[in-house]
């Protein structure tokens, strides 16, 4: 965007940010939101290819941190919903119930039921599956339990991994400002050239 004025360009260049901002609460759909925000930077990369500080080391740390966001995630699920009883299906049942309950209650409270629906149909899938194998009800509710807290920290870290993405990203996006020109015309100049004549001519 070199060629463009500086306000055009960092009009466009925060337009582009914010729409980043708006992929990265994917993530609370359970929807691989930060890999869609490596693409779309990539894009950007593409159209302006003069973006010369998105250079080997921006992608290796960005795809890193998409990564570690996925792990963490994953992880959190597993780990939370383990330490509290959950057997092996009852934390896939969990899984698959956060991302139905994220889908059904999207359009409620301005999206923001997306992260309810998550946390309910995680603590849902997992004590539906446990209950179903037999296990005292006490032991399925901490299962439930354990799948809900593992699905919020697991969202959590996930956010904070795209976040950092975002944040990495949003520094080579946003333009340089252009160097200062020197005045073509100050009031000084007239008397500068006269000095300069007439230390010639003496």
């Amino acid at each position: 965007m070199d060629f463009l004025p500086f306000p055009l360009a960092s009009l466009l260049a925060g337009a582009f940010i914010t729409l980043l901002c708006f992929v990265l609460l994917l993530n609370i759909f359970g929807l691989p939101a930060n890999w869609v925000l490596l693409g779309l930077v990539a894009l950007w990369k593409v159209v302006h290819p003069g973006a010369t500080s998105m250079d080997v080391w921006f992608w290796i740390m960005m795809v890193g941190l998409a990564l570690v966001g996925e792990a963490l995630e994953m992880g959190m699920q597993i780990l939370k919903a383990k330490r509290y009883g959950s057997s092996s299906s009852g934390t896939f049942a969990g899984m698959i119930g956060a991302i139905a309950g994220a889908i059904l209650l999207a359009p409620l409270f301005f999206g923001l039921g997306a992260l309810i629906g998550a946390l309910a149909g995680a603590w849902t899938g997992c004590f539906v599956v446990e209950h179903l194998k037999g296990r005292p009800l006490r032991e399925a509710l901490d299962a439930a339990f354990g799948a809900m807290m593992g699905r919020f920290l697991g969202t959590v870290c996930k956010c904070g991994a795209g976040g950092a993405m975002l944040a990495l990203a949003a520094g080579r996006i946003w333009p340089k400002l252009p160097p200062q020109m020197p005045p073509a015309f100050s009031p000084e100049a007239p008397t500068q050239v006269l000095l300069t004549l007439l230390r010639g001519l003496c």
